[in-house]
């Protein structure tokens, strides 16, 4: 009994950390764009892999290693960030993406999403964005 007391006492010391700073306590996760243009330093404005076949495929993983702890696997929001499927396509969408990822969003002082840009540069966060539209629901 002692020990079933002294296993459960430790699963809880492990796990529950992990539950308390579910949010703004994000690590983003490194993603290989191997295969892609290197974009430089200045972020363009609109996506330039844009229905780029290994985008795309960099960009469904890279989502699922960074993005679908908040937004959802398939980006099917629970409710908690944005459901990304609704992200305008095209330009003006991309104009918001950009925005968000590069400044993160914070209010009244709690991080709701971190800052994206530096940590996966933008040749990992178009390929989420080319992604996204393969998602993309009206």
């Amino acid at each position: 009994m002692v020990r079933l007391a002294a296993a459960v006492g430790l699963i809880g010391a492990v796990a529950l950390p992990g539950l308390v700073y579910a949010h703004g306590d994000v690590v983003p996760q490194p993603v290989d764009t191997t295969g892609l243009e290197k974009l430089g330093e200045k972020w363009r404005d609109s996506n330039p892999f844009r229905g780029n076949p290994r985008a795309i495929e960099i960009g469904a993983s890279a989502f699922n290693q960074n993005c679908a702890r908040c937004h959802g696997l398939g980006a099917v929001s629970g409710g908690i960030a944005p459901d990304l499927r609704y992200l305008e396509k095209g330009d003006a969408g991309d104009e918001w993406f950009k925005e968000r990822v590069t400044n993160g969003s914070i209010r009244n002082g709690v991080t709701y999403m971190p800052k994206f840009g530096e940590a996966l540069g933008q040749e990992a966060l178009w390929s989420i964005r080319s992604w996204l539209e393969t998602v993309h629901e009206e």
